[in-house]
């Protein structure tokens, strides 16, 4: 009989052995809670797609951040679902619109807490489409001056980073120069360099109130079929001046965010995205997977694969049930 010499079940013979070598650790500094505000007071609004999570009035916006600051949430990224909608999203473009007005609220409340900005038009616009359009097709070189403005918008009321989402060609270049020319040379860029034009979006559409009135974003976000074209993507933005690239969806795209990790020596984010957090949330309400088990596992995969950030809808959760230091 063979008798082994190497025998790797040595270092997992227990949970404190398996503890001391593990490989990837997950920690609360890693997470980002995505929160959705829209107008009004006293509003909570539950999000049928999206368990536990809900569109939130300032005033309640306020109570959540204080309460997910206290168990060691430190950064959030807040997206505005305005009351009117108009071609040109006026409403992200104004110092009284409503991510401008959570912004202050926030800041006043807890200063500390780390707010990033979605820097986008989807959610404001009555055609669901992420910028000006001309025709049925997006204008790219008419929103970069937009976003500029948006940009604009959202520092001067206090936000300590922004996140340009729309896949727009030059949006980085854009926005770094919008910032600079005001004196936010502090506000650092994560940018959503690598987007996908993925169907796990369907629940945020829910969230936000973005979905397109006509035809879909494959025009802008990229092909799920194409890696190589991600790195170009990402190399675009850090030549432009991102200081942090993101990949999106997270679990589908394991591949990209390894690849771009080992490419590129930028901090990487990814944003385990509402279609993977509802799936988890489905099954685990009808009794077939581990609800806490694999949103752990989850987690830590997109760690493993090279995510120093996750975007996560399950913050709060992970940080509450496991204790994360």
């Amino acid at each position: 009989m063979y008798i082994p010499y190497h025998r790797p079940r040595r270092l997992r013979v227990n949970s404190r052995i398996r503890n001391m070598v593990r490989e990837t650790s997950l920690s609360r500094h890693d997470l980002i809670l995505p929160l959705f505000v829209v107008y009004g007071k006293d509003k909570k609004n539950p999000i049928g797609s999206m368990p536990g999570h809900f569109q939130l009035s300032v005033d309640h916006l306020v109570r959540e951040i204080r309460e997910i600051y206290k168990i060691g949430i430190e950064a959030v990224i807040l997206f505005g679902i305005p009351e009117k909608k108009d071609e040109r999203g006026f409403d992200a473009l104004s110092d009284s619109g409503i991510i401008a007005q959570a912004l202050k609220a926030v800041k006043d409340a807890v200063p500390e807490m780390y707010v990033i900005t979605d820097v986008c038009f989807c959610e404001y616009t009555d055609h669901g489409h992420c910028g000006i359009l001309r025709g049925n097709e997006l204008d790219n070189d008419a929103t970069l001056e937009i976003l500029g403005q948006q940009v604009q918008v959202h520092a001067r009321n206090g936000a300590d980073m922004v996140a340009p989402s729309g896949m727009i060609d030059g949006m980085v270049g854009a926005i770094r120069e919008a910032l600079d020319s005001e004196g936010y040379i502090h506000i650092p860029i994560m940018s959503y360099a690598a987007k996908y034009a993925s169907g796990y979006y369907g629940p945020f559409r829910d969230a936000a109130e973005s979905a397109p009135q006509f035809g879909d974003r494959s025009g802008y976000q990229m092909d799920p079929a194409n890696a190589n074209e991600a790195l170009k993507e990402v190399e675009l933005d850090v030549e432009e001046g991102a200081d942090i690239i993101m990949v999106k969806p997270a679990l589908p795209y394991l591949d990209i965010i390894r690849r771009v990790k080992d490419q590129f020596t930028l901090p990487v984010a990814a944003y385990q995205v509402s279609g993977e957090f509802s799936m988890i949330k489905a099954a685990a309400e009808r009794g077939w997977i581990d609800h806490d088990r694999i949103m752990l596992e989850s987690l830590t995969s997109i760690k493993r694969a090279g995510a120093d950030l996750i975007l996560t809808y399950f913050a709060r959760e992970v940080v509450n049930k496991l204790k994360l230091i």
